[in-house]
């Protein structure tokens, strides 16, 4: 399979630079009569296009080329389906290493997001405070100064923790000529990181307003979560000609299943007890690669997207309370 060149991410961001989506750097002004998760969805899609890796020719095991199908295309949830654990805690933990917030606040971030993993959904009340304020512990801070941090944060605490088994899945795709996106509740700068070094086509994420090339602190719709996800896919599809019902989409959460159920195909990889029965329900494939011992070990369920992106605030917050 080909793997794009390593070039770095473009940003979408108000203010714009060279690769800025512009719809995704506009305020939520810019989407009259829109709801939150639809602002949302479009903003990632935006970002999406504007951000696309380059893709060179994926030749088969004959060497023949591989013709693109650009109708079709796979959707991955990032944590716990893609990824152990939480791309947010793991960043959030790289971010402490160096001193944006101390280990106190990650501590008390950790303890958030096993209380939601007990609990199980976010409540509404979690979901409107992520909304309010997810982001806003890098509010003033540079976008480059973020995304290089990502980059090195990748490298330390996340590039061991993909699951072999649902990159295999997102391969197999690419070897069939179909694009593949991560759709996740993590800032868009991240989950691009996260899409190149595994050589995916690109990322739907939570996107960050920012101006001049610094974080505002404020969020184009909200979280990208839930219902938001499922406006992303969508809002994509259209611009790129997507044919969804030839569509494929993999999670492991509950809150996925508006995503889940918008594309033609739906895989329930490394399902929660909820996602798993609704699963059956609905004759939806599940794959499970974890054993007895790494299940008990898997750090943040995706469950808990916009919350753990409320914990990293909370914590940053607190940090820079005390600065």
């Amino acid at each position: 399979m080909a793997v794009p060149p390593d070039s770095g991410p473009a940003t979408a961001h108000h203010g714009g630079n060279a690769g800025s989506a512009e719809s995704a750097s506009s305020t939520p002004a810019a989407y009259p009569g829109a709801s939150s998760a639809e602002i949302a969805g479009e903003a990632a899609a935006a970002a999406a296009v504007a951000n696309l890796n380059p893709r060179l020719e994926v030749r088969d095991t004959t060497g023949a080329v591989v013709p693109l199908d650009l109708t079709a295309a796979a959707f991955f949830d990032v944590d716990n389906t893609m990824m152990m654990g939480a791309s947010i805690f793991h960043f959030a933990r790289g971010l402490a290493a160096r001193k944006f917030f101390d280990t106190s606040d990650l501590a008390g971030f950790a303890w958030q997001q096993l209380k939601f993993r007990v609990g199980g959904r976010e409540n509404p009340q979690t979901v409107k405070e992520s909304r309010e304020s997810a982001l806003s512990f890098v509010a003033g801070r540079s976008v480059a100064e973020v995304v290089a941090l990502g980059e090195e944060i990748y490298d330390e605490l996340m590039a061991d923790r993909i699951w072999p088994g649902t990159r295999a899945l997102a391969n197999m795709h690419l070897d069939a000529g179909q694009r593949v996106w991560l759709v996740t509740a993590t800032p868009v700068e991240l989950a691009l990181i996260i899409a190149r070094r595994l050589g995916l086509t690109g990322a739907l994420g939570t996107v960050a307003e920012s101006s001049d090339g610094k974080y505002t602190g404020r969020l184009v719709g909200e979280v990208l979560h839930g219902p938001a996800k499922a406006a992303a896919v969508r809002s994509l599809a259209a611009r790129e000609g997507l044919n969804l019902r030839r569509c494929s989409a993999y999670s492991d959460s509950v809150n996925d299943v508006p995503m889940l159920s918008v594309a033609g195909t739906a895989v329930a990889v490394n399902p929660d007890s909820e996602l798993r029965d609704i699963a059956r329900q609905r004759g939806w494939e599940i794959r499970d690669f974890r054993t007895g011992r790494k299940a008990a070990k898997i750090g943040v369920p995706s469950v808990l997207g916009a919350g753990a992106l409320a914990g990293a605030v909370a914590a940053g917050l607190a940090y820079r309370r005390r600065s």
